[in-house]
């Protein structure tokens, strides 16, 4: 066997029956292999193949544990692709970071090289990537198909956004599902109204709450699935914003996210309910109904209009 250079490890796993050589720096297989190879049912004299293998690491691991194996490993996509699927704000109070966790699906990623972000068409740099463990950090030069890595970014980066290298495809299937619970925001101190419309913004992008925006000005709506959601978002807005806010039962007990192939419909529509309009993050419109008999009531008054409670922006934007 040729000497192990300086800069690498050499790393057993399963039990030692497999030993991964790896840079002690950068990209480093984790647990997830493992535990994907453990998972995986298979047993003698069958064959498995791993579409999007990256280094490999699950594969083999599969192979070292199964005798009479066949393993087929396969890196089908060259090109760099990644998936946006959560948002983290303040991870470090001290510095206000945002951090958006992304899933590389496929190809190689490098430290310093520019993605596409699919949504917006927006070049976006890659000066510091980031692997976490635990609590620790430290920057990613480079990663490969199955890594998260964290991006820094300051809310320009959504749940559910398509990163690549220059390819215009997009991931579809990233659902929004409507609330169960409407609460109205209840500010404390009138002072801190923009503290109070950033700190809601943010934690809306990361998903602790659903935000909506009534288009007559008065005060914002969260929406949650659990109560719980609420204890959450108060405790943060208090710890992380220094906002004390309370919740107030609104008139409204149902969203819905409302749309129309006929426009001059949907305008006429938005402008006739102006006073149970309103808007989400994203800016879509929703409508707000008192209870399920007038939403079905509505429903059947505006027979045009379209009101779902699942809101999929990848595939609208696909389809549009």
């Amino acid at each position: 066997m040729a000497a192990k250079p300086a800069d690498v490890s050499e790393d057993g796993i399963l039990g030692g029956r497999l030993v991964l050589r790896q840079p002690l720096k950068g990209h480093r297989v984790g647990h997830d292999a493992v535990l994907l190879a453990a998972a995986t049912s298979v047993g003698p004299g069958d064959r498995a193949v791993e579409l999007g293998a990256g280094v490999g690491a699950a594969g083999l691991a599969v192979a070292r544990r199964v005798d009479d194996l066949a393993v087929t490993l396969v890196e089908i996509e060259p090109t760099l692709t990644a998936l946006v699927f959560k948002i983290q704000a303040n991870m470090d109070p001290n510095h206000r970071d945002r951090i958006a966790f992304a899933r590389i699906c496929s190809g190689r990623l490098r430290r310093g090289m520019r993605l596409k972000q699919v949504r917006t068409g927006k070049q976006i740099p890659l000066h510091a990537p980031q692997f976490f463990f635990a609590r620790e950090r430290e920057l990613a030069e480079e990663a490969f198909a199955g890594d998260v890595v964290g991006i820094p970014n300051h809310g320009t980066l959504r749940i559910g956004d398509t990163l690549t290298d220059g390819e215009d495809l997009s991931f579809v299937g990233v659902p929004y599902f409507a609330p169960e619970i409407l609460r109205r925001v209840r500010l404390d101190d009138a002072m801190k109204a923009k503290k109070l419309r950033q700190a809601l913004d943010e934690l809306a992008e990361e998903g602790v709450v659903q935000l909506f925006r009534p288009v007559d000005g008065s005060a914002p709506l969260v929406g949650v699935v659990g109560s719980l959601q609420l204890d959450v978002l108060q405790a943060r807005l208090a710890a992380e914003y220094g906002v004390g806010v309370g919740f107030e039962q609104p008139p409204f007990a149902l969203a819905r996210w409302v749309s129309s192939t006929d426009r001059a419909a949907l305008d006429r529509f938005l402008a006739e309910q102006r006073a149970s309009i309103a808007n989400d993050l994203d800016g879509d419109p929703v409508y707000l109904a008192t209870s399920a008999f007038m939403m079905r009531r509505t429903a059947e008054l505006a027979p045009a209009i379209m009101f779902r409670d699942i809101k999929d922006i990848r595939a609208r934007t696909e389809a549009a």
